[in-house]
């Protein structure tokens, strides 16, 4: 096909897909093409924007690696991540609300016996954190896998420390038969998320903030339910209303509480949604 112009050239890239043999990619990529054309369309779009847009996602990749995902954290800011989450956790009412993954999980975290400290020598004042996976009918998960990792009181993973050889404030625990569960840990704090990378120099020229209230990321599965990927915020905290990802939803929002003791709990249940 010749001589195309700017009116024509969207229908002909379009009948270029239109042979794609699996219905659900042809309909991504259709779609793709004429929501990226009409966006190029609606801001006149130049070539030296076009470029630097190259420049910008070809860095974004060159900044991933086995411990950081900056695509995940371009994702999260621009509140893709936390739509696609929304759209796809529509859960029942009573069911805790699911929110963003986040781009420092990492694979094969350690096992822990319930009651056992999980911060393994990360920064922070000490917490203990109680609670119960239960389903939705009140019914105890007994066995439940509950993984739980976080920030340490400087607002760096464990991931983010060149010289640190083990994990910190990650682990991986399983609920009692009465679908209790207890581990030590720190106390969550508000941090950046990394601006050291073109995600970095986007919040700067729009003039965005970084900051994450404190929270602790959880992800639980037991067979039978679907997997819960969410977060437990502290509340209080002063961006809970600004969060840099826009994960925050009210009914994740706990209170840390100081103990005579010194030590902070938190209490909280996660009710699990069943498996369709």
């Amino acid at each position: 096909m010749r001589n195309l112009n700017q009116d024509t050239i969207t229908q002909a890239v379009l009948a270029r897909f239109a042979g794609t043999p699996d219905a659900r990619l042809k309909e991504l990529m259709t779609s793709l093409v004429q929501h990226l054309h009409a966006f190029a369309r609606e801001v006149k779009l130049t070539e030296a924007e076009w470029l630097a847009g190259i420049h910008f996602l070809t860095a974004t990749g060159q900044k991933c690696d086995d411990k950081r995902q900056e695509f995940i954290l371009l994702s999260d800011t621009l509140g893709l991540s936390m739509l696609t989450v929304a759209m796809n956790n529509d859960k029942p009412q009573g069911c805790t609300e699911a929110t963003v993954f986040g781009p420092f999980h990492v694979e094969e975290a350690p096992h822990f016996e319930n009651g056992a400290d999980v911060a393994n020598g990360a920064v922070g004042e000490p917490c203990v954190v109680r609670g119960r996976v239960l389903g939705l009918g009140g019914e105890a998960v007994a066995g439940a896998e509950i993984e739980v990792w976080q920030a340490d009181a400087e607002g760096n993973y464990d991931v983010q420390y060149a010289d640190l050889d083990k994990f910190q404030a990650r682990g991986v625990l399983r609920a009692g038969a009465d679908g209790s569960f207890t581990f030590r840990t720190i106390v969550a704090e508000p941090y950046p998320i990394p601006v050291d990378g073109p995600v970095g120099d986007m919040l700067r020229a729009t003039r965005c903030h970084p900051w994450r209230p404190a929270h602790l990321h959880f992800m639980i599965k037991a067979p039978g339910y679907e997997t819960l990927v969410t977060h437990v915020f502290r509340n209080g905290d002063p961006y809970l209303d600004s969060d840099a990802v826009f994960g925050v939803r009210q009914s994740l929002v706990a209170d840390w509480i100081k103990q005579p003791d010194g030590v902070y709990r938190l209490d909280f249940d996660f009710v699990l949604n069943p498996a369709s």
